[in-house]
């Protein structure tokens, strides 16, 4: 068997940089798994750099700087958005409205990942999902 793979959801990543203790056991067993492959959306980075620059979200340093140096400190990988992924999103139940969300579980769904997230949502919206 190869290894998992996991997209780690937008909360997921803040609070495993700032606030470790808001992740659940699995989340954080996963994460630290030497054989996990962990992934981090794009939508993940728009959605911190709105946050941010609209004052919701306060980081150590501007998202340029910051996100960068958490990916390679975590070992997380890209992941890029594609015109499936967003026609997915599209075609996704009308059950959740939320875009950012509705992208992330269209990339799990395409790329055949696990989202690490405590948003049950994501699950209504046909990803697997991991708290």
């Amino acid at each position: 068997m190869g290894p998992v793979r996991y997209l780690i959801d937008t909360c997921t990543f803040i609070w495993r940089a700032l606030q470790q203790g808001k992740l659940s056991k699995a989340a954080t067993t996963a994460l630290n798994d030497a054989a996990s492959e962990l992934y981090f959306s794009d939508s993940s980075v728009w959605e911190i750099c709105l946050k941010h620059s609209n004052g919701k979200l306060l980081l150590p340093d501007v998202p340029r700087q910051w996100l960068p140096s958490r990916m390679v400190f975590f070992q997380v990988s890209p992941l890029s958005l594609t015109r499936d992924v967003i026609f997915r999103s599209g075609e996704l139940p009308r059950i959740h409205r939320d875009p950012f969300d509705r992208l992330l579980a269209a990339q799990a769904i395409e790329y055949d990942l696990t989202i690490i997230s405590p948003d049950t949502p994501l699950s209504l919206l046909g990803a697997s999902r991991l708290w």
